[in-house]
């Protein structure tokens, strides 16, 4: 009988595997046959995830796309487990699977998400209702494949206990074919931080960069994937208000300059909030990695963007191997590579006809590269817009030409927001105001 792209498994298969698990003969369904084991070569029975929970306490076989990679943790014991979610063409919801080993490097080390993974004698459970998939590290076994359609079939993570069988390499093709037209994920809702907007639901692949709780309670990541986040609207300030300056911590103090440089110069930091705290902050704190973020919301405070994550987002760990961070490395280093990349996107093209400069060879530098300058004093060109001025008025800005007073800027480019001063000598020079008298009028 032809098997279809799904394994389907008639209830009297099911229900045969069931019995020889209660009969504890280890040769059924999820073992290979006395015959295909006496001829030298294993033969395995792959269920869909779907036909699997309706046997669960059976030993099954499993062969599905990784869709989210949790975080290696230390579990009660003296184990360590790692989650991850499988899902196929029978249930896209998916599963979660826990790997429980000894040691870090016996647990599955998934490259990407979208990637495959063969599972052996694995058995469905239930826990608060809701069904997981257990490996057991005695009898259990698995291997890793890459999921695009080009790569070979040979697996390039398997566990010591993992026998694969030509038969293997049909359904690893049906499994890449699957997911060409339904990858993990959806890729329409993802967004680079070049293109949000203000309002709307999306997911966002980034590299979290720093963790810490605000004095709110609130857990703040700072996130970034190399692009320049689009420009705010301006907002109208009044001489008493003060407008915020740099926008990477708008609650409580400041962060630290030893992590402040650690940020990347070329790029938008954004913050995004959340009130929920989850075990990933644990190990983002720890080190720097790569996630998904999905289904978050950004919106305008101050004029500056800030990314809340709402109930139903969750954060996914991904590889520095995953499609999406590949691409996303790609994209930041081929603009590191040109000077007038570095530029903020949103003036690209209006550069060359706004600005005036004198030293027109000096190359742009971010306000983000200045702040974590080595030198106090720091000169440099920059490209920046003008968010606010103090005072604003025309009798004031005269009084600073003639007076003892001095002019405060509050700049603003894609990395950061700072206050600038201009002095009563520097007021005084006519290429930093032009002309005095059109000034006045």
């Amino acid at each position: 009988m032809h098997v279809s792209l799904s394994h389907c498994r008639t209830n009297r298969t099911m229900a045969a595997a069931a019995a020889h698990e209660r009969k504890r003969q280890r040769e059924g369904n999820a073992a290979p046959s006395t015959a295909a084991a006496a001829a030298g070569e294993a033969q395995y029975v792959y269920l869909p995830i779907a036909d699997a929970l309706k046997v669960p306490g059976v030993r099954v076989c499993l062969f599905a796309a990784v869709s989210e990679i949790g975080a290696v943790v230390r579990s009660r014991g003296t184990d360590f487990t790692l989650t991850l979610r499988i899902v196929d063409q029978s249930r896209t919801s998916g599963i979660s699977v826990t790997f429980f080993a000894d040691n870090t490097a016996l647990l599955p080390c998934v490259r990407s998400t979208g990637d495959v993974i063969s599972l052996h004698n694995v058995v469905i459970t239930m826990h608060y209702g809701e069904f997981f998939v257990t490996v057991n590290k005695k009898f259990s076994s698995f291997a890793l494949f890459e999921g695009k359609v080009s790569t070979e079939f040979r697996p390039y993570q398997a566990s010591m206990k993992y026998h694969g069988s030509k038969h293997d390499d049909g359904i690893l093709t049906q499994t890449r074919m699957w997911l060409v037209y339904h990858p993990p994920g959806l890729k329409d809702l993802e967004l680079q931080l070049s293109s949000i907007k203000s309002d709307s639901t999306f997911d966002l692949v980034c590299k979290v960069l720093h963790v810490c709780q605000a004095p709110s309670g609130e857990w703040i990541f700072y996130v970034w994937d190399g692009t320049d986040a689009p420009t705010t609207e301006f907002q109208t300030f009044s001489d008493t208000e003060a407008v915020p300056s740099v926008p990477l911590h708008l609650e409580g103090a400041p962060l630290p300059r030893e992590v402040l440089c650690t940020l990347p110069c070329i790029g938008t930091v954004l913050r995004v909030f959340t009130n929920k705290f989850s075990k990933e902050i644990l190990h983002l704190q720890k080190d720097i990695y790569w996630a998904r973020f999905c289904n978050i919301t950004c919106k305008h405070e101050f004029g500056i963007w800030k990314g809340t994550l709402l109930p139903s987002s969750r954060v996914r760990l991904l590889s520095n191997e995953d499609g999406s961070v590949v691409e996303r490395s790609k994209m930041y280093d081929s603009r590191c590579a040109i000077q007038v990349h570095r530029q903020p996107m949103a003036g690209l093209h209006k550069a060359p006809d706004i600005t005036d400069v004198e030293y027109k060879r000096a190359g742009y530098t971010t306000l983000m590269e200045s702040l974590t300058h080595g030198q106090v004093t720091h000169k440099f060109k920059t490209l920046v817009r003008i968010v606010a001025a103090y005072p604003c008025q025309g009798n004031d800005l005269h009084s600073l030409v003639t007076g003892n007073y001095c002019l405060r800027l509050t700049l603003e480019d894609p990395t950061a927001r700072i206050h600038a001063y201009v002095h009563k000598e520097d007021g005084k020079d006519e290429q930093a105001f032009g002309c005095s008298r059109a000034r006045r009028s």
